[in-house]
């Protein structure tokens, strides 16, 4: 696989807590010469970052995050000011202490506020794959794509894992073609890259890969 074709998967991400204006401008820069599939950043970032872009690149941003414990209020008004920002995509992450109490209506419901309040713009699910059982995957999968997500992802990259292939391969297997999937978290090689996109993500949540390719240039 070409590494011009991985790139154009990546959400170039930096979600650090203390990152800058000026580093994010450096992030949108780079997710643009290597024409990487949006930059991901933080809900402050969002306006700046838009005004900075326009529509040279679309912007990511994080509802919930990183351990999604928020209301479902919350979390709907955070993804609808994210959106008046100009964020183009939304990664919400899931309520994970609804899951152990296994309140899958409430789980479904969570996801339903984001989804209402998006509305037009790309959701992307985050259902922390790390600290869930195999059952609890299977549940996830099959509740993302009743609520009309875009998109089911492995992880916030803020636990204790990150994508894992296997994961990433019951996800593609369990989700109709309807719901795309993306890996995220530990992705630091190319070769792992190429894995988790032949095994049917079609999004890479990453900073690496960009590094790896700018690292190449500069060889």
């Amino acid at each position: 696989m070409e590494l011009h074709d991985i790139l154009k998967t990546c959400d170039h991400t930096l979600l650090r807590v203390d990152s800058t204006s000026a580093e994010i401008k450096s992030l949108c820069d780079q997710a643009i010469r290597y024409e990487c599939a949006s930059v991901c950043i933080p809900p402050c970032h969002v306006a700046g970052a838009k005004r900075y872009v326009g529509d040279r690149m679309k912007i990511c941003t994080v509802i919930g995050f990183p351990n999604g414990y928020h209301t479902s209020a919350v979390k709907a008004f955070e993804a609808e000011d994210a959106i008046r920002n100009g964020a183009d995509e939304i990664d919400m992450v899931i309520n994970l202490s609804m899951v152990k109490d296994g309140a899958w209506e409430d789980v479904k419901n969570d996801i339903l506020a984001v989804r209402k309040a998006s509305e037009g713009t790309l959701l992307k699910v985050i259902i922390e794959c790390c600290l869930l059982t195999e059952e609890e995957k299977l549940r996830l999968c099959d509740i993302v794509s009743e609520c009309g997500a875009e998109y089911i992802k492995t992880s916030t990259g803020f636990s204790k894992g990150g994508a894992t292939r296997e994961d990433v391969k019951l996800m593609r297997t369990r989700c109709p073609a309807t719901v795309k999937v993306k890996a995220a978290g530990g992705i630091s090689s190319i070769q792992d890259a190429e894995d988790f996109l032949s095994l049917g993500a079609e999004r890479l949540g990453t900073s690496r890969i960009v590094k790896l390719a700018m690292e190449a240039e500069n060889a």
